[in-house]
């Protein structure tokens, strides 16, 4: 890991004009922030997207993009990525939420298809998991087995650290199964609340402020050709800067250890 990015979503609010949009991607390159995922482009064409992150010192390095666009017109997909300069056409997830078997088959094949016409550009289609894709459904599997036994080849993931453990899995040997499939990582960490002197649940917060081992997970991550290393802040406050400074330097201290 020599470069740390960050999905946009984590800003979501800050791109209702141009000077705002422009003076974000400044914030986040002197964050310590030199590459990004998109969420959408807030509205901007994605050529000028591309010019206002570059032009702060910010490459876009994939998307969370809209899947059903990509179904009914893969060729203006396809356009719009690469006004953005990149070839990881993403989806932030499938929309799968009952266990229902047959809607997963769908996707996969739905998604076969488009990963077909993507490799013909030189392009791959990426997948964000949340935590109901190891779900055991009514298979007995879960739609992360489905999808590593079925999807095409050229099909890589957006691995989601947090959403992983909170489905209790270990998150280091999922890294391993992917390994080689995982184009981006989404880097965010764990903590436990206590409301009412009882009641326990995880929340998503800064990394390393949470009980997550991010070395072993990033030296894992390295290990199985992991390319880019994402912060995403979910729930980030509306005043992003501090929040986004504290994943920043903890993962900077990292890389020079």
């Amino acid at each position: 890991m020599n470069k740390i990015g960050l999905q946009l979503f984590s800003v979501r609010d800050h791109f209702n004009t141009e000077e705002e949009a422009r003076a974000t991607f400044k914030k986040l390159n002197e964050l310590g922030y030199s590459e990004a995922q998109t969420a959408g482009c807030y509205g901007f064409d994605y050529a000028k997207f591309r010019e206002m992150a570059n032009d702060n010192g910010i490459e876009i390095i994939g998307t969370h993009d809209d899947l059903e666009m990509m179904r009914k017109n893969i060729d203006a997909v396809i356009e719009n990525h690469k006004k953005l300069g990149t070839t990881n056409v993403g989806v932030g997830g499938c929309g799968v939420v009952d266990k229902d078997v047959e809607k997963v088959k769908r996707f996969i094949a739905d998604a076969n298809i488009i990963s077909k016409r993507l490799a013909k550009e030189g392009m791959k289609f990426t997948y964000h998991n949340h935590s109901e894709e190891f779900v055991k459904m009514a298979n007995g599997k879960s739609m992360m087995e489905m999808f590593l036994e079925e999807l095409d080849d050229n099909i890589t993931f957006v691995f989601d650290t947090y959403w992983a453990q909170y489905a209790g899995c270990d998150v280091c040997s999922w890294i391993e199964k992917l390994s080689g499939r995982i184009e981006i990582i989404h880097l965010k960490d764990m903590k436990v609340v206590i409301e009412n002197g009882e009641h326990v649940h995880p929340v998503i917060t800064e990394v390393g402020s949470g009980n997550m081992d991010f070395p072993k997970i990033i030296e894992t991550a390295e290990r199985c050709g992991v390319k880019y290393f994402c912060v995403e802040q979910d729930n980030c406050p509306y005043n992003y800067e501090e929040s986004l400074r504290k994943s920043s330097e903890y993962l900077h201290s990292l890389m020079n250890k």
